[in-house]
């Protein structure tokens, strides 16, 4: 495999597992909780949407775009999940990874450029894989301000960049 390749599964899988590390501990309380409890589902996400949502957005661009896969993926229903507990957003986030990792390994380097086409636009398979990291990155910054919020100002314990890198 191409090391730009192995650079982006290794982001990707990076931003998964710290999405992982952030929420597998937490009580259906801190999963469910929003910051603005009467805000539109839409302004304030709790971490078990934002969990359910990265890990469908990821499937999404690279089993259904990149991979040419039957669509399956229900965006607004992302929007609506409550969780009891954390297995099922694990799963579904290892489910991601899985696919991601499964999808990204087969493609051959000169394939990065290659087009793909989704919701009337064309990108190229590079662009899409990025987006999966923008995307996650995003969201990941979004889940650990709330799970900050949810415990009165405190943040996870988390290893910086540079300690969770791959030599």
């Amino acid at each position: 495999m191409a090391g730009e390749i192995e650079g982006y599964l290794e982001r990707i899988e990076d931003l998964l597992g710290q999405i992982e590390n952030l929420i597998k501990d937490l009580p259906a309380e801190a999963l469910n909780w929003r910051p603005i409890e009467n805000s539109d589902k839409h302004e304030m996400n709790s971490l078990a949407v934002l969990a359910t949502h990265v890990a469908g957005a990821a499937r999404f661009w690279a089993a259904e775009v990149i991979g040419g896969e039957t669509a399956v993926r229900n965006r607004l229903a992302e929007f609506e999940v409550e969780e009891d507990e954390t297995a099922a957003l694990i799963y579904r986030l290892q489910e991601a990874r899985t696919k991601v990792r499964e999808v990204v390994t087969q493609l051959d380097p000169t394939a990065l450029s290659e087009t793909r086409h989704v919701r009337d636009r064309t990108f190229t398979v590079r662009w899409s894989i990025l987006h999966i990291i923008d995307h996650t990155a995003l969201h990941l910054g979004h889940m650990q301000i709330t799970y900050q919020l949810w415990n009165h100002g405190q943040s996870i314990n988390s290893p910086r960049w540079f300690e969770r890198i791959k030599d």
